[in-house]
């Protein structure tokens, strides 16, 4: 037995500002994907996976049927069976390795669930996100929804604000594009709980505060709109700038050895990072005018193109 393939995604623009009512811009990312699975000779592997299942339906049980219901027999059924969940996303990576199985799990056993058929009004997109936030809290202590809402519809999401989200178009892949967005692995995993705890005690400082509202929405959003409309040039001024503003303020979330790394990208204008999720760890999110440029600037590191453009 093998369930549908539910993918990996990548945030390309707001993170931490969606906290606080920026744009953001969400895109599946087909490279990496998972699917529920049983199979007679199980891995160490599928069996640690299987007791994560059996931990997540005792806590799927918590949430109110008024919010989301499953059929929990046929669920327990197949995790008594030993099904798991069978997956290339790499953890602790920002590319919605939990998102995938949230989604997973919703399309399998949620009883009355909103499908990717039907017409997908503003109202069903954000009861979806509701749903699937409240089913990942379990992996991250909060979750917005987005990463297992990415993974369901497999369609890139625009988030105008919490309360206004839409399924999008995004600019046609140009393969022979010098321009190109990709991710550079840090080496080590990150945890997202830690990095918002250090966000929300930021948060406590009026000055970190105004930063956010006057500087990081602000590039945050000029990005999305510049994606969204090709606009090349303004992009790259717009996500050099906010390079810049995550090295200045949120050098915690970056792993220290990349900062200097970080640094000369601006410098050079070679390549520009950024936070791929809540950082920490993981893959670090690269834009670049030249992408062979970038190739040749981080040739001691693991680079992978996303999209060309």
């Amino acid at each position: 037995m093998k369930g549908p393939l539910f993918y990996s995604k990548i945030l390309l623009f707001g993170e931490y500002g969606i906290i606080k009512n920026s744009k953001g811009l969400s895109i599946p990312y087909n490279f990496y994907n998972g699917a529920l699975k049983t199979e007679q000779n199980p891995s160490n592997e599928a069996l640690a996976s299987n007791k994560g299942l059996a931990l997540f339906v005792a806590y799927l049980k918590e949430i109110p049927a008024k919010v989301v219901k499953f059929n929990f027999k046929k669920l327990q059924q197949d995790i008594n069976a030993g099904m798991y969940f069978d997956s290339s996303i790499p953890r602790g990576y920002g590319v919605g390795s939990s998102g995938a199985l949230v989604a997973a799990i919703y399309d399998k056993y949620a009883e009355d669930k909103i499908t990717i058929l039907e017409n997908l009004t503003r109202e069903k997109l954000l009861k979806l996100k509701t749903i699937f936030s409240e089913m990942e809290s379990f992996f991250h202590g909060k979750s917005s929804g987005l990463d297992p809402l990415n993974s369901y519809l497999s369609l890139p999401i625009l988030i105008n604000s919490q309360d206004n989200i839409e399924a999008t178009g995004i600019p046609c892949q140009n393969c022979e594009g010098k321009s190109a967005v990709f991710l550079l692995d840090s080496g080590v995993t990150g945890e997202t709980a830690p990095m918002v705890r250090i966000f929300m005690d930021k948060m406590k400082q009026e000055g970190f505060r105004k930063m956010i509202k006057t500087q990081f929405i602000k590039h945050t959003n000029a990005c999305v709109e510049d994606f969204l409309k090709g606009d090349i040039n303004s992009l790259f001024h717009n996500t050099k700038h906010l390079s810049k503003i995550v090295l200045s303020h949120f050098k915690p979330m970056i792993p220290s050895q990349f900062h200097e790394l970080w640094q000369k990208g601006i410098e050079t204008n070679d390549y520009y990072l950024k936070l791929c999720g809540s950082g920490g760890g993981g893959y670090i999110l690269g834009f670049t005018e030249n992408i062979d440029k970038a190739k040749q600037a981080l040739s001691n590191y693991k680079l992978q193109v996303v999209y060309n453009f």
